[in-house]
């Protein structure tokens, strides 16, 4: 279910984090110094579910050295792509999705990855987010690839108020002008991994603190737009600081009433 949410200074956003991540400048088309393979990006997308991204590089780096294509990866015998993706989690799955996915690309896209949102996700085991990643990093479209992370950190930001990675895709699509969408996924993605973690989140650290919903609320005092932030910023907060702001002879606080609502 989707509230409503405050709108985001994403330029500023943006700025912030490849500023803080030395990622050089967000305007910079992305493609032009990450070009990808779609098939591979496609993949390895696939790979990556429930998996963490070291395992997921390994067995990326080793399947497309041995299976570099489509062609190849069709014709590739299921016990050899399972040793080969091992490190990965769900591998025998995986396998037969991937070896299904090349033979559906040979059998119905001429052995070329689709280029539009739709026909990728009816190729097995491709979603919205696989889908998304593939326009974004293998084509260079402007797409909105949601994960735990973007879905997190959009929440916090205080620009959706949902409950999934689908209803943070459809409302980030209806809120943020495409000209971000590019940069928006590995940006947060990295600023995920980093400080705004799903738990103990490095508030104090962050380079667009001042920009969050969420880090201007525990700043102030005030309600995050995720109750459970809230809950766990209370939980580390030492004893006598969990009561709140002192109060005045009427009863009223001494800290500002002004709020930076969600």
């Amino acid at each position: 279910m989707k509230r409503p949410a405050t709108s985001v200074d994403w330029e500023g956003v943006l700025d912030g984090l490849s500023t803080f991540y030395h990622r050089g400048d967000w305007r910079v088309p992305y493609l032009r110094d990450h070009a990808e393979s779609p098939f591979q990006v496609l993949v390895g997308t696939i790979l990556s579910q429930r998996t963490r991204d070291a395992n997921t590089e390994r067995a990326s780096a080793a399947l497309f050295a041995r299976y570099p294509d489509a062609p190849a990866l069709a014709r590739g015998r299921l016990p050899d792509i399972e040793r080969t993706i091992r490190s990965t989690g769900f591998y025998r799955a995986k396998s037969r999705a991937i070896r299904a996915v090349a033979q559906q690309l040979l059998d119905r896209f001429g052995g070329e990855v689709p280029r539009t949102l739709e026909e990728l996700q009816t190729l097995p085991s491709v979603g919205p987010k696989t889908a998304n990643c593939v326009l974004v990093f293998g084509y260079g479209v402007p797409a909105m690839p949601v994960d735990t992370h973007v879905h997190r950190i959009s929440n916090r930001l205080g620009a959706v108020r949902t409950r999934s990675p689908e209803e943070t895709e459809q409302a980030l699509r209806e809120t943020v002008p495409e000209r971000y969408w590019i940069p928006l996924n590995p940006l947060l993605v990295q600023h995920g991994q980093n400080l705004c973690r799903p738990h103990r989140p490095k508030c104090p650290e962050c380079p667009i603190v001042a920009l969050c919903a969420t880090g201007r609320a525990l700043r102030d005092g005030g309600p995050t737009p995720r109750a459970e932030d809230r809950v766990a910023a209370r939980a580390k907060a030492p004893r006598g600081a969990r009561r709140g702001p002192a109060r005045g002879p009427s009863g009223s606080s001494h800290r500002s009433r002004g709020r930076a609502r969600p």
